[in-house]
Parts: C-alpha cells; structure tokens; sequence
C-alpha cells in the first residue's frame, strides 16, 4: 500500500486522517484488535521486542493497534501547526489510559517523589482535587492552592517554596469557569524549572495547545468532548520530552495498569473524526445560551467566557479559539431553586459527565464536588446554587425552549 503521509492544512483532516495505518487486510477502519497477546515468529524475535531492539507488540497492556491510532491521532491534533525550538514540527508522545484519572497518576507518579510540592488553583475537578489532597499526602506529595489568575500571587508562591516541582493548571476550570494565563504562567515556571501541566479537557485542542505556551504535558479525559458521544471511558496524557515519556513515563504506566482497552479506542478514533464540526457547534450553541441566561431574572451569576463580563474574558480570548461549550450559572434562590429547575427539564439530561452530543447538567455541590469539604467549594465559588452545564449540539430553539420553560418566571411571580 503506498504511504499516506500527508502534510495536513486543516485540523478537520488531521481529526479524520492522523494515525491511521493500513491494514494488511484492505479494512478502511482500523479494528478492534481484541488480543490480549501478540505471537513471535521465534524466541529471538521476542527478546529483541523485549529488548527494544525491534519495535512489535508483545501485551495490550503495554500496546496495541487500535490503541496506537487513537494515541497518535491525539498527539497531531495536540501538536497541529506546532514548531519545536529548532522550527522543526513538534513531536509529542501520547500514552492512552484507562481513564482521564488514570492518566492524572501517571502523569503526577512518574514525575514526583516524596518531598516534592505541587502548585496549583481553584477550582478544579473534584476527582482532581480529591487525589491530590487525600491521596497524594501519604505519598510525601503536597499541594498548594492559591489564586493563579494574580500573576503576583502566582510569582510569589513560587519563590516562596522551592519544593515546589510542578505547576498543574486547569483551564478552563470545572466548574467555575475560570481561565487563568498559560504563557504567563509557563513563562513564570519556567523560571523556577517546574514542571508545567495541563489539563486540557474542557477546551479540547481545536479550541487551545497548550504546547504553544511551552508547556511539558497536557493531558484530557478523552470521555469527555474528544470521544463525544458519552460511549467510553478514557484518558490520554501526552508529553513532548520523548525519550522520557518512551522511558520513565512509560514504565510507570504499564506497572500502575491503567492502560486503556481496544474497543474504547475505537470508539474514540471514531468521536474524534468529528471533532471540529463538533465544536463548532457546541460553541455556537453555548454562546447563545450564555447571553439568554446573563438576562434572565433567576440567574445571579454566569460563568462563560464568551462574556464580556467574565473577569477573565481577555486571558480567554488570547489563547483560546473560541470560549467553548461548558458554562456555569448560580441561582438566584440557591438549592431549592436549583433543583427544582434540574428536575423540569424534559429535553436537556440531568448526568453528571460533559461533551456529548446532548446537553448536560449537574449539580456540583451534590455531585461532581460532593467530596470537597463544603467550606472549600464555597471559597472556590461552587455554590449550592450554582448549575454545570455542558451544552450539547441539538438546535438551539429546542435548548433554549427548554431552559425557558424550566427556570422561574419571576416577572410573572412564578417561583
């Protein structure tokens, strides 16, 4: 079969093209390669595998075809239109997981030790800050919470704790939506020789690279808007320091075990195809509902980016392409209100979860951040008020239809 490199001009064939190897049967899709073993021709032809002297698969722990496409396809989109130091494109490794979790701790494990400190803000997920304030401190392993978006603060933290080896950013942030200054922040990190992470999960990389900042890994619960369309669970972490990730990171995420399986890679390579046209329209979408909610008597607060009165607006709008699909919104008359509107939606789905094709929405408190202890979510902004919600694709009068219909009518005294 002849070589499909292909020099990409648009993210949209890198989405539907990248990583995609013939198959030796003429199947146009890869498959499901439902092997847990992979056969030698001889013994010697396994120690050299073993040894790294001949490149094969050996375990679907350690790697498999299905899952290769959708770490490479991952790693173009990451590194779509990128140059390394020396203007070269840039090469990035990805590692798919069982898990965005998965993916966390292999990123945090094979990075840190005992002693070390990590700086980061709020908010963030609550599976995120759950494990690094209730399992990481056993393991020697800290984290400093402070304000991120105060460059100052940020400047200060630094300088004020030299075991500090890790900036981990989360932006835009769940489920506040905040967005905090990637160049300024790397620029800072760098500074002190930390490491720099992100999670780019709620922006994807058609709406942001983080590698374009100088950061050394990102990393995304590919459950979430690269898979879209809610079928699996998934995580990728991808660095741009090869040998390390071939080498160390690698290692240490074979022996954790949280490799991921060939049929949720394929359900992902299959999300991913659509990934642009996606976005596009979940963007779209939210920016319509973000401007109905800022006008609606029962709302108090909205967090979404695309509006000009987010305080962080201008960082947005510097590194993202577009605002994206996930707001957030407090209610007037907090929990009670909050509920009882979950509850009157007949078209938009109350789960917990985000970037599928339908709209989703949640009630951190109760939900996603029910395990951050309730003064924490409070100071971090999550109020019993406050609504997560993942706009999905469907037209946009029937989510606006139904957003109407379920919150109060204050000006007609509804409650």
């Amino acid at each position: 079969m002849p070589d499909k490199k292909f020099p990409y001009s648009g993210f949209g064939s890198a989405a539907i093209h990248a990583g995609h190897q013939d198959d030796p049967n003429y199947a146009h899709i890869t498959p499901i390669y439902a092997s847990s073993t992979y056969v030698f021709d001889e013994a010697e032809q396994g120690m050299r595998r073993f040894s790294g002297e001949e490149k094969g698969y050996i375990y679907s722990r350690w790697g498999n075809p299905t899952i290769t496409e959708a770490e490479e396809r991952i790693a173009a989109l990451e590194s779509f239109g990128l140059g390394d130091e020396r203007g070269n494109p840039l090469a990035l490794k990805a590692i798919l997981h069982s898990s965005g979790m998965a993916a966390l701790s292999t990123l945090l494990i094979s990075n840190l030790k005992a002693g070390d400190k990590i700086l980061s803000h709020y908010s963030l997920y609550g599976g995120t800050q759950e494990l690094m304030e209730k399992i990481l401190p056993a393991l020697g392993i800290e984290v400093i919470i402070t304000d991120l978006r105060d460059l100052n603060k940020a400047a200060e933290a630094m300088n004020a704790d030299n075991k500090i080896k890790m900036l981990y950013l989360e932006t835009p942030a769940n489920p506040t939506i905040q967005c905090v200054d990637l160049l300024e922040l790397t620029r800072l990190g760098k500074q002190k020789n930390l490491i720099v992470a992100v999670d780019n999960t709620f922006a994807t990389p058609y709406l942001q690279q983080p590698f374009q900042y100088g950061v050394d890994y990102v990393f995304h619960s590919t459950t979430k808007f690269l898979n879209g369309h809610g079928t699996a669970i998934g995580g990728v972490l991808l660095g741009k320091d090869i040998d390390h990730m071939n080498g160390h990171v690698t290692k240490v995420h074979r022996l954790l075990g949280g490799n991921s399986n060939p049929f949720d890679a394929y359900l992902l390579t299959q999300g991913i195809k659509t990934l642009e046209v996606r976005m596009q329209r979940h963007c779209h979408n939210a920016m319509e509902v973000a401007a109905y909610l800022e006008t609606h008597p029962a709302i108090s607060k909205v967090n979404y980016l695309g509006l000009v009165s987010h305080p962080d607006y201008d960082t947005a709008s510097k590194q993202m392409r577009h605002a994206g699909a996930m707001l957030s919104f407090e209610m007037k008359d907090g929990l009670d209100a909050a509920k009882r509107f979950i509850d009157k939606l007949q078209m938009c789905i109350r789960a917990v979860s985000l970037g599928t094709c339908d709209t989703l929405l949640c009630h951190p408190a109760s939900m996603t951040h029910h395990g951050v202890p309730k003064e924490k979510r409070e100071q971090y902004g999550i109020t019993d008020g406050l609504i997560r919600m993942s706009v999905g694709i469907e037209n946009i009068q029937d989510i606006l239809m139904d957003m109407n219909s379920s919150l109060p009518n204050l000006s007609e005294g509804g409650a």
